[in-house]
Formats: C-alpha cells, structure tokens, sequence
C-alpha cells in the first residue's frame, strides 16, 4: 500500500496533517466497497488531518462517518464495524479528489474538483458500468460543481437540485434532514 507523505504546507508542530497517494485511499477503500453498489455518495475529499473515512483505525465519532452511520441507522462500537455495515448496505463514498482540499481557499478548491473531474468519471464508470447506480452529492461546493455535469454525462445525481451540506460545524442536522430527504425521495 502507498502510505502517507506530509505536504510542505504542513508545519512542524502540526504533524498530523498529512496527505495519501491516490493509491493509498483507494486501497482502503476497497476493503469496504460492497460488490454491487446500491448508492454512491460523492464527498469533497479526503481531509488534511488524515480522518479518511475508509481507515478503520479512525473513531466513530469523525463527523462525516457518524453522519453516514446515522443515516443507515448505525451506532457501531467501532470504526470497521460500522464500515463492514455500511458495505452490507450497499452504500459507497467516493472523493470528488483525492487532494485533500479542506486547507485551500473555496476558488482553489473549486478548481481542483474541476482539473480531476475526469478522474472522477473513470472512478464512477467503474463502479457503475451502466451509471445505473443513484449517486448523492454532499457538501454545498460538491453539489454546485457536480449535479450538472455527472447528469450531463449520464450519471442519476438524486439530489434534484438539493445542495446537502457537509455534517460539521454546526450543519449536523442540515445534514441529516437534507440527506435523508433526498434519499427518501428516491425510494432508497
């Protein structure tokens, strides 16, 4: 597995941000990819910090995990507990880049959803050869930037113009009433 290089951006006393190859979070999350994907979310990026959803040694209580677990009606002891329940689901978190962008300005982090776009498409198309499976947008730049062009190119974005914002910093409930209405009105 490719592992971990910290960015020059990072400062010594904050080691713990640091960034994966590509490579690396798509090997975790392999681990957890159901082998018919029933629902595909698209999230911003993995974040600086290093809290990827897909690692199992991450704590339950990492804002966009719980979030997730909450919707499928899960309060796992554990980390891999709950992704394993999650895979059974048949729901599937994919990055819109695996730049993690959470330290860039909006413009910039704008930009690099964008320039890996294509990226984006490959990931989808394999998961969904068909682009059959429904796929849900979240966090308001995601939403903005994807719904159109993921519709444009074939792929059911089930948010209807919806914009979900990401479960943090006060948007919890947001979160879970715009997600949980979206999914409802698509019968899932």
């Amino acid at each position: 597995m490719v592992w971990l290089r910290v960015p020059e951006k990072c400062s010594s006393e904050n080691q713990k941000a640091f960034e994966m190859e590509r490579a690396g979070y798509l090997a975790f999350r392999r681990q957890y990819q159901p082998a018919a994907p029933r629902l595909i979310i698209v999230a911003e990026s993995p974040p600086v910090s290093g809290k990827y959803f897909y690692n199992p040694d991450g704590v339950v209580t990492e804002p966009l995990f719980s979030a997730v677990m909450q919707q499928i009606g899960e309060k796992p002891p554990s980390k891999q507990l709950g992704l394993r329940r999650l895979q059974e689901t048949g729901w599937l978190l994919v990055d819109a880049t695996y730049e993690p962008v959470n330290g860039y300005r909006d413009s910039k982090k704008d930009l690099v959803i964008v320039r890996d776009y294509p990226d984006l498409l490959d990931d989808l198309t394999s998961l969904s050869p068909d682009r059959s499976v429904p796929i849900v947008l979240i966090k308001v730049n995601v939403c903005r930037i994807l719904e159109s062009r993921l519709s444009k190119d074939g792929f059911g974005v089930i948010n209807c113009g919806k914009e979900i914002p990401f479960p943090s910093s006060g948007q919890q409930g947001k979160f879970r009433a715009a997600f949980s209405d979206v999914v409802l009105r698509a019968a899932l």
